[in-house]
């Protein structure tokens, strides 16, 4: 929806404040880009207001009312908290205020550089095509001809130095369980969901109706990806586009596989864990359980958990983009660093995720932090790899 649709419902919010905090009943602020600038400007509230007013005409467009607008990371946590029925809207109302920005040029260089990479590329990093599949070097990942599964990366999987071991480890997790299952190698194109939560509509439609017909073409039934981003927007919004495609998450598949024997975990893994909730799989997709039953499922894992969890997580603030426009970076206050502090308080030894855009954020995270030696980040492919291989075994490959 454009903008002014939404001109009867976006007057309604009055700063009530609950968009601010958690659904665990602590006292945090769980905005990301409000834990970042304590500046009610930086709320959703308050961001509504300001987008009410440039709707109105009663202030200008600028670059400073757009950096404040695209620092939302569509983490959804308002949409969880607000007490008002229009609360679902809160994220669209923020998205439609970006592709209206988008439009009229009032977007930041960064946000520019990541579209048009994007357009240009088919990945927000601006590397060639030809590279999109070096994450596989050394393996015998299959390219997709007919397999049950189409093995979806995304962008970051494909492209992010540490995310890269994530994506080849579930890809080697899948080749010793038998799966029938194979990638796009060079011709992956990026999914779409951040250039759609950026605001321009047109280049995620492009996307969506050139990945539906190249899956099509390619006779795909079922897609499993690693990335809570590609899972939302391949389930819930390419159907639009004719795309009807069976489409699950890395969590879910190895819950299933674990479930019917077909992965062997009897190395185990002997550490106390804590689980971060991607808000792609977990607002957004209500799937909180399934990394937990993985886990839990792992011989010698003690899972426990952060104060702020669930559909209370803080968000990493990668989402929407920003682990590429880097609106909430450069400071302590930064989620991502709140966040593995927030694990180091529980005493686990690792921070387990399911996403590898919080898996490159965290992980930039614990070094700006100087915590590597007491907690590492590792997405729960890893783990199962471990318990699977043995340690040794799995840094090997």
């Amino acid at each position: 929806m454009a903008l002014q649709d939404y001109h009867d419902i976006i007057h309604r919010c009055f700063r009530c404040g609950y968009c601010k905090f958690p659904t665990n009943h602590i006292e945090a602020n769980n905005c990301p880009a409000y834990a970042r600038f304590r500046l009610e400007s930086y709320s959703a509230g308050g961001r509504l207001w300001l987008i009410r007013a440039w709707m109105n005409n009663e202030i200008k467009g600028s670059e400073r009312l757009a950096r404040i607008v695209f620092s939302c990371t569509a983490c959804r946590n308002c949409v969880e908290r607000c007490p008002y029925r229009f609360g679902d809207e809160i994220v669209n109302m923020i998205v439609a205020a970006k592709n209206e920005m988008v439009e009229k040029g009032l977007v930041r260089s960064t946000v520019r550089t990541f579209l048009e990479n994007v357009s240009k590329y088919g990945n927000p990093y601006g590397e060639p095509r030809e590279s999109r599949l070096e994450w596989a070097e050394g393996s015998a990942i299959p390219q997709y001809n007919g397999h049950e599964y189409l093995y979806y990366v995304g962008c970051v999987g494909s492209y992010d130095t540490r995310a890269r071991k994530a994506t080849k480890t579930f890809g080697q997790i899948l080749l010793r369980s038998g799966i029938s299952f194979g990638t796009l190698g060079t011709e992956e194109n990026c999914d779409g969901n951040e250039v759609g939560k950026l605001g321009e509509e047109t280049l995620f439609q492009v996307l969506a109706e050139g990945n539906v017909q190249q899956f099509k073409d390619l006779g795909v039934s079922k897609i499993v990806t690693l990335s809570p981003h590609s899972y939302n927007a391949m389930k819930n919004e390419y159907p639009r586009y004719d795309g009807q495609f069976e489409v699950v998450h890395a969590s879910q598949l190895l819950r299933d596989l674990v479930r019917s024997g077909k992965v062997d975990m009897s190395n185990g893994f002997n550490a106390k864990v804590t689980f971060h909730d991607p808000c792609f799989l977990g607002r957004w997709n209500d799937e909180y359980d399934a990394p937990r039953q993985v886990l839990r499922t792992i011989p010698g894992v003690t899972l426990v958990e952060m104060e702020r969890y669930r559909s209370g997580a803080l968000c990493c603030g990668g989402g929407a983009g920003n682990f590429g426009t880097d609106y909430l970076g450069g400071s302590e206050d930064s989620p991502a660093r709140i966040r593995v502090r927030e694990a180091c308080a529980t005493g686990a030894r690792v921070l387990a995720t399911a996403c590898p855009v919080c898996l490159t954020m965290l992980d930039d995270a614990l070094k700006a932090e100087e915590l590597e030696d007491k907690l590492a980040v590792k997405d729960i492919s890893e783990i199962v790899a471990e318990a699977c291989l043995g340690k040794k075994a799995s840094r090997r490959q």
